[in-house]
């Protein structure tokens, strides 16, 4: 499937889709069962070298990732349930004596910067009583499908049919696709920014928008584990998901828009 907003925008990666399927496509990268790995990652691999990821209940390598994929909420199995996951993006287990017997537990496994942060937390909320209010907030999604697949755009078969397409963009394509979300559209919010783990951001918040009589793009990697896990690809990418409903008209608007416009152009030309 070739992709006119790739041409227009100069993306210098090819849009990832995103599937729901029962059947594991033949030399998919996935995780091994129960080993950790970062959902994000993956889809850089998927993003630069155009190789195929797939994702189950059983490998989808973190708890976030769990979530954000649609395989339920995967947060009740962080070490310690749910409190140990709101100490652990907070202010830490350290300071609870189940969190401190948990650590313990888990000492054969958890180490270093895990471990680290397990204790004394990643401060991305200021309280576990907030991390819950988010939890709680999260449009928790279970797929209908044993798998969850990335694929690069242009290698879809004509029978696959994408849940949604994501573009890695810089800050002027960022821009560029913002627009294009609310070219043919009323009003002037139909992309939005939600604080959230990168897979969540690509995964359950834009899956809820799939839902919606006029799905909105979601702006993401404001996440900054994930950022980190992204950096070889360039350190000022977000991604921009869209449903496929979505993806379709912004391609059929392409023809007219400022991206044939002069002022465009400009942007995206090499500067001297």
């Amino acid at each position: 499937m070739k992709s006119l907003l790739r041409e227009a925008l100069k993306l210098e990666y090819e849009p990832v889709a995103i599937l729901w399927t029962d059947d594991l496509p033949p030399d998919a990268l996935e995780f091994s069962r129960g080993k950790w790995g970062c959902v994000m990652s993956l889809f850089g691999t998927v993003a630069q070298r155009g190789r195929t990821a797939a994702f189950s209940r059983e490998t989808f390598g973190c708890w976030g990732g769990g979530v954000g994929l649609g395989f339920g909420n995967a947060y009740l199995g962080f070490p310690g349930g749910l409190d140990g996951f709101c100490g652990f993006l907070s202010d830490g287990n350290e300071k609870s004596e189940k969190g401190r017997a948990v650590a313990e537990q888990c000492a054969s496994w958890m180490r270093g910067e895990l471990r680290e942060e397990f204790l004394h937390g990643e401060g991305y909320r200021k309280n576990p009583e907030l991390v819950q209010q988010w939890v709680a907030s999260l449009p928790l999604t279970d797929v209908p499908t044993r798998y969850v697949v990335f694929k690069q755009l242009p290698h879809l078969t004509a029978e696959e049919r994408p849940v949604s397409i994501v573009f890695l963009a810089n800050p002027d394509q960022m821009s560029a696709l913002v627009v294009m979300a609310n070219y043919a559209r009323p009003g002037g919010e139909n992309a939005v920014i939600p604080h959230a783990a990168g897979c969540q951001s690509i995964g359950i918040f834009t899956y809820r928008e799939t839902e919606a009589s006029k799905p909105r793009a979601v702006v993401g990697l404001n996440d900054i584990s994930a950022r980190r896990q992204l950096r070889r690809l360039g350190k000022d990418l977000v991604t921009v998901s869209v449903p496929l409903a979505l993806y379709q008209e912004m391609e059929a608007n392409v023809a007219g828009s400022f991206l044939e416009k002069e002022q465009w152009r400009s942007l995206i030309s090499p500067q001297p």
